[in-house]
């Protein structure tokens, strides 16, 4: 017995349009549990060092995620542009913040 699809066929998007709008969630999803791990160790490890500083770094974080989410699921590929530039922008100062708090505590 073979596994299941994991997103919409084509064959399926085209008989329902919504299915494209599931799998473009879906695939939000998948990208926003990739990068969840990474960006709580980042904000955790950089709270210790840079608290206020990890506060706008996460919320930068999380705003961009949204963006990225909304932009992705209404608008395809091209739509998560502004959120992912955004909450890279977040993390890159998490993960300074992280490695900065670790040197400090060498």
């Amino acid at each position: 017995m073979p596994y299941p699809n994991t997103y919409a066929t084509k064959e399926e998007i085209e008989r329902n349009p919504k299915a494209l709008q599931f799998n473009l969630a879906q695939r939000a999803h998948a990208n926003f549990t990739e990068n969840y791990g990474p960006f709580v160790a980042a904000l955790l490890i950089g709270g210790l060092g840079y608290p206020s500083q990890a506060f706008w770094g996460g919320s930068a974080w999380i705003v961009g995620r949204l963006l990225y989410m909304f932009g992705y699921t209404h608008y395809g590929p091209q739509g998560r542009i502004y959120g992912y530039v955004i909450s890279q922008l977040g993390k890159m100062s998490l993960t300074t913040m992280a490695v900065l708090t670790c040197w400090k505590m060498l």
